[in-house]
């Protein structure tokens, strides 16, 4: 039994390790997305494309922070070694639950230019080549560091709050509450970055049907890094934005990308 779950443990860890290369998400699964008060949250941390992905084990040395946020309150979570799904808390109290999840950096090398290529061209980084060999560096044998933020929106009983901004790097707020608000004209987030909107940022957004189909598009932020997201009854939503940038000077690696990602879903009328 133990080295099943080494064994998982590794699996999963090395699926991580690869993951901006081609270009998968990360993200927080709620089993589900409202629950009874007094009952308890359960949620899955996953990794893969287009709202489908392997599950991840809770594993400390790859958290960088963990935490259950209400009614402006923040508390830490801290599950087992290995544990799956990597979050389940029955203390919560009622109300809107903003769950958290950042993880530890991790680097990644590409051997080819065509790797990352389709990672830029994926996230819509048009002028990354020209400032890539601007730089000096070479087509192939270069290091990146990337680090996760993923936030989820619960509903607990009355499902009452709102989402605010956490402090992470790069983040989703929900300007508005997809449990309890009308959502008839979409609902309003906003990207920021260092705290601050993010404008013309590309918004990737995955949504999911009651049937399991999952339709995929992509909208820009405006000047104040917001955008209305169109939604449907029964749905749940992965929302993905991600900033690349130079990486400081002496590191090992010559980029750093900080992945943004909120998950929520909508009631059925």
């Amino acid at each position: 039994m133990q080295y099943r779950l080494f064994s998982s443990i590794l699996c999963a860890g090395l699926i991580s390790g690869t993951a901006p290369l081609l270009s998968h998400e990360f993200w927080i699964e709620p089993e589900k997305y409202q629950v009874n008060s007094g009952d308890p949250v359960v949620a899955r941390l996953r990794n893969g494309q287009e709202f489908k992905g392997a599950e991840q084990p809770y594993l400390d040395h790859r958290i960088a922070r963990f935490e259950v946020i209400q009614s402006g309150s923040a508390a830490p979570y801290v599950g087992r070694m290995g544990d799956m799904p990597a979050f389940s808390d029955d203390e919560t109290d009622d109300g809107l639950a903003v769950i958290i999840h950042q993880t530890q950096p991790q680097t990644l090398t590409y051997d080819t230019w065509e790797g990352f290529q389709a990672f830029i061209d994926h996230k819509g980084f048009a002028g990354i080549p020209g400032q890539h060999t601007a730089r000096g560096l070479p087509d192939a044998g270069f290091a990146e560091q990337y680090t996760r933020y993923a936030k989820a929106l619960a509903s607990i009983g009355s499902g009452a709050g709102s989402d605010r901004a956490t402090g992470l790097e790069t983040e989703f707020v929900a300007l508005a509450n997809p449990y309890t608000d009308d959502l008839a004209t979409g609902l309003p987030v906003q990207v920021l970055y260092q705290g601050k909107p993010r404008p013309e940022a590309q918004v990737e957004i995955f949504a999911k049907a009651p049937d399991g189909s999952v339709t995929i598009s992509t909208q820009l932020t405006d000047v104040r890094g917001e955008t209305i997201i169109s939604l449907a009854p029964g749905h749940s939503y992965l929302l993905d934005a991600v900033v690349l940038r130079p990486a400081p000077k002496g590191k090992n690696y010559v980029w750093e990308s900080h992945w943004a990602a909120l998950t929520f879903a909508v009631p059925e009328k």
